[in-house]
C-alpha cells in the first residue's frame, strides 16, 4: 500500500464480525466485511493484533509474538475440508453482539481439535505435504511456540518459569524429550497455525482483489509467559530466576497520577544490536505474512522507553533510557526493504521522537477527539495536519464519536460542535467528513462511527480490566444500506475512493 497517496478506511477488529460460532472470524463474514468495504470506496482494513488473547482477554498480551490467534480461524473452511462435522452451538447458542469468552475459548478449541483429529484421519497426500512445507518455512518460530503451548497444556496453565528448571533451562535433553511426550500435542498447534496462516492469506488475496489492503497492528513488548521470553530469556532484562528485574509502562501524567504499569519485560537491546537486530526483523518479517501495511504501538519506546523498577506497584518510580533507535529499523530495512509502517506516536511524544518517525520516513497518527481541548493552534485540528499523517475519529482505546460527544466536557462539545458544524446527532459523521476532507493522506475511522454508535459499543478501556473490553460484536442487521452510501460519498467528494460513488452527470 502506498501510504503517500489519498485514501480511507475502516478500523474494525477480526472477532468484531457478525457470525455464529461466538466471536467473529477469517469465515465468510470476514469476506462480505471486504465486499462492503470495497463497495463504500474502502481502500484500508485496520484489525488489532492477530496474535493469540492473553489475560483479560487482551490482544496485546500475548503467549507468542509470532503466532495467530486459535479463536479467528474459521470453521466452515474446516467443515467444507472434510476434517470436522458441522458443528453443534452449546444451548441458547452465542450471544451476537458480543463474545462470550469464558464459553467461547474452550468450545472453539474443542472445534479445532475435533478438525486436527479429522485432519489425521483423511487429510489427502497433497494437504499433508502442504502442511509438511509450511512448517518448515515456519519452523524459526513454530517449533518453540509450538513446544511452548503443549508444555503449558501438560502443566494446567502455569507460566513457563514454574515448569521443571530443566525446561526453564532448555537444557537439550529435556527439550528433546518433551517433544517425544508431547508429539500429538505439538501437532494440533501447528496445524492450528497453519489454519490460521492458509485462512488469513485467503482473505488477504480475497481484500487485495478488491483494492482493500489490510494494515495490522504490532505490540512494541510482548509478554512474560511467552513463548519469546521462554525461547531467548537472554534478550530481556530477566535475573537468574526468569523474573523481570524492570518493566514497561508510562510515567505519571495528566491523565493518571499513578501512570501506567504494564508488566511487560524490557529489552535488552544492547544484545538484540550484537544479533543486528535478528529477532525484530523476524518479527516484522512474520507481520508482513498477514497484512500490507501494519501500525507498530508504542512508537516512542524506540527512541526512548520508561523503565519501572519490578518490585514497583506503580509506574511513580522509573527512568527514561535511550531506546535503539534508528539502528533497529535500518537493520530491518537492510533485509526486507522500504518498510510500511505506521508510528502510533501518541502520548508524551518528544523531539527525539519525532526524528525517529520522520528520518525513518514513517508516518505518525492523528486523533480527532483529541483536538478540542485548545484553542485553533492545536495539533490534532484538521487544519493543522501536514499530509503524512493518518487521521482517526478515534482508536480502539477511544470513545466512540457519540460517545465523546455524550461525555466530553461542555467547552469541548461547544468547540467540537463550532469547527464541526455539528450537533450529537450527526458527530460521527461531521468527524468523519472532517477527517477525510483534511490533507492527511489516509483517514481512518472506527465502523462504530460509520453507524454512530454510543459509548455501549466501545471496544476498550485502557487501564480497565472487564467484560466489555475486546467483547465488541456488530450484526449486519446494524447496517443497512445508508452508512455505506453515506461513507461512500464522503470518501468520494474527498478524493480518497472512486468519484463514480458520487453519481454525478456526465
Amino acid at each position: 500500500m502506498n501510504l503517500h497517496q489519498r485514501a480511507s478506511g475502516v478500523l474494525l477488529h477480526v472477532t468484531s464480525l457478525p457470525g455464529p460460532h461466538g466471536i467473529g472470524d477469517f469465515g465468510p463474514e470476514a469476506y462480505h466485511f471486504v465486499d462492503w468495504l470495497a463497495a463504500a470506496g474502502q481502500s484500508l482494513w485496520q484489525w488489532l493484533p492477530t496474535t493469540p488473547i492473553g489475560p483479560a482477554n487482551s490482544p496485546y498480551q500475548s503467549v507468542s509474538a509470532f503466532a495467530g490467534s486459535p479463536l479467528m480461524v474459521a470453521l466452515e473452511p474446516l467443515v467444507a475440508q472434510g476434517w470436522l462435522a458441522a458443528p453443534v452451538l452449546p444451548a441458547g447458542g452465542f450471544d451476537p453482539r458480543r463474545v462470550d469468552f469464558e464459553r467461547v475459548v474452550p468450545w472453539r478449541l474443542a472445534q479445532l481439535r475435533a478438525a486436527f483429529a479429522g485432519f489425521e484421519a483423511r487429510a489427502s497426500v497433497a494437504e499433508r505435504e502442504a502442511l509438511a512445507q509450511w512448517q518448515l518455512a515456519q519452523a524459526y518460530w513454530l517449533d518453540d511456540y509450538a513446544l511452548f503451548m503443549a508444555l503449558e497444556t501438560a502443566h494446567a496453565g502455569r507460566c513457563w518459569w514454574e515448569w521443571a528448571p530443566p525446561l526453564c533451562r532448555r537444557e537439550a535433553a529435556a527439550l528433546a524429550a518433551a517433544r517425544r511426550t508431547h508429539a500429538a500435542e505439538i501437532g494440533f498447534w501447528q496445524f492450528v497455525q497453519w489454519c490460521f496462516d492458509t485462512q488469513a492469506a485467503a482473505l488477504k488475496a480475497h481484500a487485495n482483489q478488491r483494492g482493500v489492503h489490510i494494515m495490522g497492528d504490532l505490540p512494541i513488548f510482548v509478554a512474560h509467559h511467552s513463548a519469546d521470553c521462554w525461547a531467548r530469556p537472554d534478550l530481556y532484562e530477566l535475573d537468574e530466576a526468569w523474573q523481570p528485574t524492570v518493566v514497561a509502562g508510562v510515567p505519571p501524567d495528566d491523565l493518571g497520577p499513578l501512570g501506567q504499569r504494564w508488566g511487560n519485560p524490557l529489552y535488552r537491546w544492547d544484545r538484540m544490536a550484537a544479533e543486528d537486530y535478528a529477532w525484530w526483523t523476524a518479527r516484522v518479517h512474520r507481520a508482513l505474512d498477514h497484512a500490507d501495511v501494519f501500525r507498530i504501538d508504542h512508537f516512542r519506546g524506540f527512541a526512548g522507553y520508561y523503565e519501572i523498577p519490578a518490585s514497583s506497584p506503580t509506574a511513580q518510580e522509573g527512568r527514561w533510557l535511550p531506546g535503539p533507535g534508528q539502528a533497529l529499523f535500518d537493520a530491518i530495512a537492510r533485509r526486507l526493504g522500504e518498510l510500511p509502517i505506521v508510528a502510533e506516536d501518541l502520548g508524551l511524544i518528544t523531539p527525539d521522537v519525532i526524528a525517529l518517525r520522520d528520518g525513518c520516513g514513517f508516518p505518525g497518527m492523528k486523533i480527532l477527539q483529541f483536538a478540542f481541548g485548545g484553542d485553533g493552534t492545536h495539533e490534532f485540528l484538521p487544519h493543522n495536519y501536514g499530509p503524512h499523517f493518518l487521521v482517526y475519529t478515534g482508536t480502539h482505546d477511544n470513545e466512540t464519536a457519540r460517545g465523546w460527544w455524550d461525555n466530553a466536557p461542555e467547552r469541548e462539545r461547544a468547540y467540537a460542535g463550532a469547527y464541526l458544524a455539528t450537533d450529537a446527532a450527526n458527530v460521527h459523521w461531521a468527524m468523519i467528513r472532517a477527517a477525510c476532507n483534511s490533507v492527511a493522506n489516509i483517514a481512518v475511522c472506527q465502523f462504530q462511527d460509520v453507524l454512530g454508535l454510543d459509548s455501549r459499543h466501545r471496544m476498550n478501556t485502557p487501564g480497565t480490566v472487564g467484560e466489555a473490553n475486546w467483547s465488541w460484536r456488530f450484526e449486519w442487521g446494524m447496517v443497512g444500506s445508508e452508512p455505506g452510501r453515506v461513507l461512500g460519498l464522503i470518501t468520494a467528494a474527498s478524493g480518497r475512493g472512486p468519484l463514480a460513488l458520487l453519481g454525478l452527470p456526465a
